[in-house]
């Protein structure tokens, strides 16, 4: 009888191996939740990047407004006849007795 015992217990604990420690646990299955997860918001943030690169490749394809927008943002385009203003801010620009006498 005590054979028996021992070896119901000792299948018991092989049996329960599976489930606590190895593949297919209770801390494997959460960890690939988690990194499930994480890469569905991985996932869902380059999608929103693909979509935005798909808006501005149609916009560049349509017509010049798209062409010349990027040009003006990336290049400074300035088109003959206008006036480029800009506007510095006054703290970065301060004189430099000024600038001396206030780290003082």
């Amino acid at each position: 009888m005590k054979w028996l015992l021992a070896i119901l217990t000792v299948m018991l604990l092989v049996s329960q191996y599976r489930l606590w420690v190895g593949e297919g646990s209770f801390a494997d299955v959460t960890r690939l939740e988690r990194q499930l997860e994480e890469q569905q918001r991985k996932n869902a943030a380059l999608e929103r990047e693909n979509r935005h690169l798909l808006r501005e490749v149609r916009s560049l394809k349509e017509g010049t407004d798209g062409v010349e927008a990027k040009a003006r943002y990336d290049l400074g385009l300035i088109k003959e006849g206008e006036t480029l203003f800009i506007f510095l801010d006054q703290d970065e620009h301060k004189n430099p007795a000024q600038s001396q006498r206030e780290k003082q």
